[in-house]
């Protein structure tokens, strides 16, 4: 036997009914939010449409206007005549509890929503010709709308909204720290971005070897310290303990290639140690899955967001990403556009920046001035119409071909261009890479 799904008659029946006695019931129900498709009985949805359109006509709500307006819309006879319109009007015994029957309605609507989303998911995975991954996906897309829909909020005033922004100002002007998003602990780049904004695409790009993966992974790092939430680092073409390595040696400055020889002196080995244990402290995570899905991305962050608190995404590289497969092999910038969009999608529903690197095509090579332009992104339309802010690396010294290449414990110069900011000035700024140990510093500093 099925079973009936949640709903009180009661409480529908007793709010149209108030509705008709009492004015101020209106205003109630718009304030709650209460809509039609709340309502289980069909009649009671039909009742609720009349009532709200004669409200925005400018009219009462009473008995008489709602059998007129039924009268002529043909629905009278649709909800139980005129008889039954009496009869809610009966059941309206007060005002004072309208807000606990809209919450009950609501409750049950969302309730039933649920109900009808589990089934939906469950008809789904019966379907054996989609796969696993569109399939857990979608589940948890729908799962995630219900969640929306009931935190699902109201127009705010501009009193409410200044009042809350001038609290901020008074706060950050009586503050040191101007940071109003995730802290990247190199100094002229927070003061540019204030800091990366949460729901924001940021696209790390540059030519091999410039040291993308050590700068975005220097900044993982670094968030890692400043913030309390987890920091996501999908890692698809270096294995998680090649990544590591690299981090512990730009944490502890020990040189990278002693981590993978073995010949480590007593006091670089405490160094290790040392930053291993803070390493082991922080919320910092890998995935290191060569193949994976726009799809495995979104569920993988929303697990994480859910246990740990989400506040940084690292992808290397975009273009490493499988799309689904929808736009055909032949049609690589269809799929590496849909990729684009999903990952600033990732961002505004994981409410935090998403990182992702990118590749540069060989034309910056064929010309005498070899800084990267946004033209150079591969397949860059959609990527730079998605990303919020676009960065370059580069390094003069990787095109000085009569350099000693031994020297690899050198500093050198690296300029960081902020190509495109969606929200603020674009810049060339400058920091330190010390290659040996995969580290970027402030200049300042060196």
């Amino acid at each position: 036997m099925s079973k009936e799904l949640p709903h009180s008659n009661e409480a529908e029946q007793s709010i149209l009914g108030a509705m008709m006695v009492y004015p101020n019931v209106a205003g109630v129900v718009y304030d709650q939010g209460l809509v039609a498709e709340d309502f289980y009985l069909d009649i009671h949805q039909r009742i609720f449409r009349c009532m709200l359109d004669i409200v925005d006509m400018g009219k009462p709500v009473d008995v008489t206007t709602v059998i007129t307006r039924l009268q002529d819309t043909d629905q009278l006879n649709l909800v139980g005549g005129a008889d039954y319109i009496i009869k809610l009007s009966d059941t309206a015994i007060s005002s004072t509890n309208s807000v606990y029957y809209i919450e009950m309605i609501k409750s049950r609507a969302h309730l039933r929503r649920l109900i009808e989303t589990a089934q939906v998911i469950a008809e789904d995975s019966f379907d054996t010709s989609e796969s696993l991954d569109v399939i857990m996906d979608n589940a948890e897309r729908e799962i995630l709308n219900v969640t929306r829909s009931r935190k699902a909020t109201d127009f705010k005033s501009s009193r409410d909204v200044i009042s809350g922004v001038m609290q901020e100002l008074i706060k950050l002007r009586s503050s040191d720290n101007r940071v109003t998003g995730i802290k990247t602990g190199y100094d002229d780049l927070d003061r540019l971005t204030n800091g990366f904004q949460r729901g924001d695409l940021i696209i790390l790009a540059a030519r091999p070897a410039m040291g993308k993966t050590a700068f975005a992974l220097n900044l993982a790092l670094n968030a890692s310290f400043y913030n309390p939430g987890a920091i996501a680092v999908f890692s698809l073409e270096m294995p998680a303990e090649a990544l590591m390595k690299r981090i512990l040696s730009a944490k502890s400055a020990v040189e990278s290639s002693k981590l993978r020889s073995g010949n480590i002196l007593d006091e670089e080995f405490n160094k290790l140690n040392e930053s291993a244990n803070e390493l082991m402290a922080c919320k910092l995570f890998i995935d290191d899955s060569s193949n994976i899905k726009i799809s495995e991305i979104f569920s993988k962050c929303r697990k994480l967001k859910s246990e740990h608190g989400l506040d940084l995404v690292v992808i290397d590289y975009l273009q490493l990403i499988s799309g689904s497969g929808r736009g055909g092999s032949d049609n690589r910038q269809q799929e590496i556009s849909e990729i684009s969009r999903s990952l600033k999608g990732l961002a505004r529903e994981m409410e935090c920046p998403v990182i992702s690197l990118s590749q540069l095509s060989r034309s910056v090579e064929t010309r005498p001035d070899k800084h990267p332009m946004l033209s150079d992104l591969r397949e860059s339309g959609a990527i730079e119409q998605d990303a919020d802010i676009v960065m370059f690396l580069y390094r003069e010294e990787y095109y000085n071909k009569d350099k000693n290449e031994a020297a690899e414990n050198v500093t050198e110069p690296t300029d960081v261009e902020i190509a495109k900011h969606r929200n603020g000035a674009t810049a060339r700024i400058q920091l330190a890479f010390q290659k040996n140990i995969s580290a970027f510093f402030n200049m300042a500093k060196i």
